[in-house]
């Protein structure tokens, strides 16, 4: 597997310039945290990169031009998203969210069949996303972090190589917001994962790299000790210049 290359990204909204000419490499294996103030274009970053943005330039994953795929395509490259808000079947149970998941690349005849045993994939889920012990519970009932760890489960049954998290640590607990780090941190092992995130402890915690966009352009990257150094970094987050 090779990591994801963004070269030259423009994303243009009735002639606003929303991303500017990104240039983005995020080797296989990295747990990439994208941070910036509100408005910096990192949403949109991530919207075209899964097809959800027209966008122009350039973007692969493993080998494959992404951009002017359909969003489903996309998906079925490898490259896995979740959003701010959660997407899970909250009247359904958390096994039964990831057998629905599971089967988005079955035909429709195997998907009406009455399942008699797990399959080693959603165990395989289960187990790495923590909720084993509750498959049977409805999903809608979970605490906040376990339904972001159910989306992440999600992902990893449709095959996902490349994760991309949208805030996923907003509103959890000092807990669960360690949990999830440890979790990201196992992803990485087999996957890519790029998070975008505001929670600056949980970064200086978590992140292997970091990227910082400011008004629609990459403003610094490099380790968290660098980034945060970084006297333009200072500048954005603390609103006056500081000396190098």
């Amino acid at each position: 597997m090779t990591g994801l290359s963004v070269h030259k990204l423009h994303v243009v909204f009735d002639g606003f310039v929303a991303v500017g000419g990104v240039d983005l490499d995020v080797p296989a294996g990295d747990l990439r945290f994208i941070i910036g103030p509100n408005g910096a274009g990192k949403t949109t970053l991530i919207d075209a990169i899964t097809g959800l943005a027209k966008a122009t330039g350039s973007v692969t994953f493993d080998g494959h031009e992404l951009l002017g795929r359909k969003v489903h395509k996309i998906a079925r490259l490898g490259v896995g998203r979740t959003f701010q808000n959660s997407t899970i079947f909250e009247e359904l149970t958390v096994l039964q969210n990831l057998d629905i998941a599971a089967g988005w690349s079955r035909g429709p005849l195997t998907l009406l069949r009455r399942r008699t045993s797990v399959p080693p994939e959603v165990q395989h889920a289960l187990e790495t996303i923590r909720l084993t012990e509750v498959r049977d519970q409805l999903a809608g009932t979970l605490p906040h972090g376990q339904k972001q760890w159910l989306e992440i489960g999600m992902l990893l049954v449709q095959n996902a190589k490349l994760f991309l998290l949208d805030e996923p640590v907003a509103g959890m607990s000092h807990e669960e917001r360690d949990a999830t780090g440890e979790l990201l941190g196992e992803l990485s092992r087999d996957h890519t994962v790029i998070v975008i995130e505001h929670d600056m402890d949980f970064l200086r915690r978590f992140a292997r790299t970091v990227t910082v966009m400011h008004a629609g352009k990459i403003l610094s990257e490099g380790t968290v000790a660098e980034v945060q150094a970084d006297p333009r970094v200072q500048e954005v987050y603390l609103g006056h210049s500081v000396e190098a």
